[in-house]
């Protein structure tokens, strides 16, 4: 099984960068609308989404900010991160069936706090921007390299 390793702060430098993608998924939408209690019918209801200006279903746009996260937390800095703020804006809509990709790159460490603020940008499969915006990320001080946790798989019944 893959390793999940991470950058301590002391080993981050400014320019560091990396990538993670993923597709979102008609089962991505129902479990977010699950977990965060989002029921925009924009997300769930095809009908009333082909009446608004996007002329479909969209996905949650915390979904695609939720990636922001996954990538800080399996890439850069990687495990044992610690979250401390992000600024987002969302430039336009992800459909079904989108992948998209974050683009981390650091661009200053506080010394005095172990921080590093990170530039985020989230692309689709066609280069267009998504979000943009900047974490403010507690990298970690002890180097980690841990076995990938294996997650549930849900289906829709």
């Amino acid at each position: 099984m893959p390793k999940l390793s991470n950058k301590t702060y002391d080993e981050i430098n400014i320019g560091d960068s990396a990538s993670y993608s993923k597709t979102l998924t008609e089962e991505d939408v129902l479990l977010f609308a699950s977990t965060s209690g989002d029921i925009n019918p924009v997300h769930l209801n095809e009908e009333f989404a082909k009446g608004t200006p996007f002329g479909g279903r969209i996905a949650h746009g915390m979904w695609s900010a939720s990636l922001v996260s996954a990538a800080i937390a399996t890439e850069l800095p990687g495990p044992g991160s610690i979250y401390v703020g992000q600024s987002l804006k969302f430039k336009r809509p992800v459909f079904i069936n989108d992948t998209l990709t974050v683009e981390l790159k650091i661009i200053e460490k506080i010394d005095k706090r172990q921080r590093v603020l990170i530039s985020c940008k989230v692309l689709n499969q066609n280069g267009a921007l998504i979000l943009t915006g900047e974490a403010d990320v507690m990298a970690p001080s002890e180097k980690l390299s841990l076995e990938r946790p294996k997650l549930p798989i849900f289906t829709q019944t």
